[in-house]
């Protein structure tokens, strides 16, 4: 008990390191009090989604005739396909990270991941070249790691890393960028810099108190299959939310900007990579086909396609949005704009050489 009275008085500190120094012969990693207080909202919350289902049923019966607009009819068509496409891969990553949650003891990442940030920052940058999934799927499994004892620092590597590089999303560029490798090994290396840097920085910078994991409690004795179930509701509930939130921001901004506008800034080489980018923030496309949208977009240049598929995958509205559900929107407003920041200065970087 006192270790842990004297852990508490220590003041925030770097992250990396520091978080992990002390911890090594504990059960479970991070302190079960580390995070946001539980709360008996879960009941509140299906009702409430339940009664939104409700709601657009009845709306759809009563008002299919009247909602024939073309503006409106493509906005729920966006809408529809982003929270479809993203859905099964939101799936996929609640339940990747119930499993680790209930079934994958701390001691295992102690073993695999360098217990120093700095080192761990690379190895989970290059483990998401192995593991198949976009963004929806990484930020549940990062929560989870985060609460399994990974230092964060290389959690948001992966977190970044995963749906940036994996190996579907490299298929993906290929097929859509057929004869322009050059393309392909341009996307690899740039989202994978990107995350690493990213890594690097919240290593030096990142303080514990900007991350507010919801900490769960499972009740004593609970088998792990009941904890599996507990975390995948959990985590399906809340994170569903966010998503369905930021499909709407999406749909509504991909309708709202003209085309024309796009147009008339593509032939300015600097001002036409942040363009794409702050259009890839927008569209929320899923990183498994933004490649095939990149590659379409003709009148701009390879740097700047390259910018839409790198900023993408780390930051868009769709990524923010869940991101503020699992971590808290404190640290959203430090860990986007550095997202972006690097991002930009990945592509500009690897389009000068490769492009």
């Amino acid at each position: 008990m006192s270790d842990r009275t004297s852990a508490d008085a220590t003041p925030p500190s770097a992250l990396g390191d520091s978080i992990a120094q002390g911890w090594s012969d504990r059960d479970e990693l991070p302190p079960a009090d580390w995070g946001r207080r539980t709360s008996s909202r879960r009941t509140g919350t299906v009702w409430l989604f339940a009664l939104l289902i409700t709601a657009m049923a009845m709306a759809h019966a009563w008002l299919t005739d009247e909602l024939t607009d073309q503006a409106f009819l493509a906005w729920a068509t966006i809408f529809t396909a982003i929270a479809f496409q993203a859905l099964p891969f939101l799936v996929f990553g609640v339940a990747l990270s119930a499993v680790l949650t209930a079934f994958v003891p701390a001691s295992v990442y102690r073993k695999f991941i360098p217990q120093n940030a700095g080192r761990a920052v690379p190895v989970a940058g290059a483990s998401g070249a192995v593991l198949p999934g976009c963004e929806c799927a990484s930020v549940p499994i990062a929560g989870s790691l985060i609460k399994r004892g990974v230092a964060p620092a290389a959690a948001l590597t992966f977190l970044l890393a995963a749906p940036s590089i994996n190996p579907i999303v490299m298929i993906a560029t290929a097929v859509a960028f057929a004869g322009q490798p050059e393309m392909v090994l341009a996307r690899f290396v740039a989202g994978l810099l990107a995350s690493v840097v990213i890594g690097w920085i919240w290593v030096r910078f990142g303080k514990a108190d900007w991350l507010k994991l919801p900490s769960r409690t499972h009740a004593p004795g609970a088998s792990r299959w009941q904890i599996f179930r507990e975390s995948m509701l959990h985590d399906i509930m809340h994170a569903g939310g966010y998503l369905v939130v930021g499909a709407l921001a999406a749909a509504t901004l991909n309708v709202m900007v003209p085309r024309e506008w796009l147009l008339a800034v593509a032939e300015a080489p600097i001002i036409s990579v942040l363009v794409l980018a702050l259009l890839a923030i927008l569209l929320s496309i899923c990183s498994e086909a933004d490649a095939f949208v990149a590659v379409s977009l003709t009148d701009f240049s390879p740097t700047a396609k390259l910018a839409f598929m790198v900023i993408g995958p780390i930051v868009d509205l769709k990524l923010i949005a869940m991101q503020a559900g699992v971590f808290g929107w404190r640290f959203v407003a430090r860990f986007a704009p550095i997202c972006l920041v690097v991002g930009l200065a990945s592509t500009f970087l690897i389009g000068g050489l490769l492009l």
